[in-house]
């Protein structure tokens, strides 16, 4: 599974960068509006940080404006991948992209059968959204399931599914399990995952009983 950092802070990312675990970047208008920048610039110097996709959301709802906005984000980079919402003026601008070889994540899917149509409009992305569900007392890991399954029933469709509104390391491992192709993760969950107690404990034994031969390595 390919991990994504949901981040439009430059700083945060560039932290991330070095650990070599970062396959691309998710941003929104809540995380552009959070850094305080100009959607332009911060987009185009994320887009020069990473090699993969960078996602990059309109602002606008009807079809003529989001393509209009479309474009001009695309044009920003190679790697951009135009974000739009899961309306029918969303999908639609998502067809039009995609027919022109623009890569599109299509957002704020909470069904599988809005996932279908999103894959059958082309998207190269979708993101089921499994927080807000499970903010709503479903399990959205159930949502995640449910789209492997229907996309694996027609392999033509080559949408990937790349899960959002991650809150925790478990969503993570439970997005993997069932085979999601992306995580796009806060940066906070992905240093979670490489904390336990017993990697610490052990570390912590090790240290101390290579300290008492007196030895060194270097």
């Amino acid at each position: 599974m390919r991990f994504f950092v949901d981040t439009a802070d430059v700083s945060e990312l560039d932290k991330l960068l070095v650990t070599g675990m970062v396959d691309g970047v998710t941003t929104n208008p809540s995380l552009i509006a959070k850094s305080g920048r100009n959607i332009l610039e911060v987009t185009k110097e994320i887009a020069s940080m990473v090699d993969g996709p960078v996602s990059a959301e309109v602002t606008a709802t009807d079809y003529d404006t989001m393509i209009q906005e479309g474009k001009k984000l695309a044009a920003i980079a190679e790697n951009i991948a135009v974000k739009v919402p899961l309306t029918v003026d969303g999908l639609r601008t998502c067809k039009t992209l995609s027919d022109a070889g623009t890569m599109v994540n299509v957002t704020l899917c909470f069904s599988a059968a809005q996932a279908l149509l999103a894959a059958k409009a082309g998207a190269t992305f979708i993101s089921p959204f499994v927080g807000r569900l499970d903010d709503m007392g479903m399990d959205g890991m159930e949502l995640i399931e449910s789209i492997r399954d229907v996309y694996d029933a027609y392999p033509t469709l080559k949408t990937e599914i790349l899960v959002a509104s991650i809150r925790n390391t478990r969503h993570v491992e439970r997005a993997a399990e069932v085979g999601a192709d992306v995580g796009t993760l806060p940066p906070r969950v992905i240093w979670d995952m490489y904390q336990h107690p017993l990697t610490a404990k052990g570390l912590d034994d090790f240290l101390a009983d290579w300290g008492k031969t007196g030895q060194s390595i270097l």
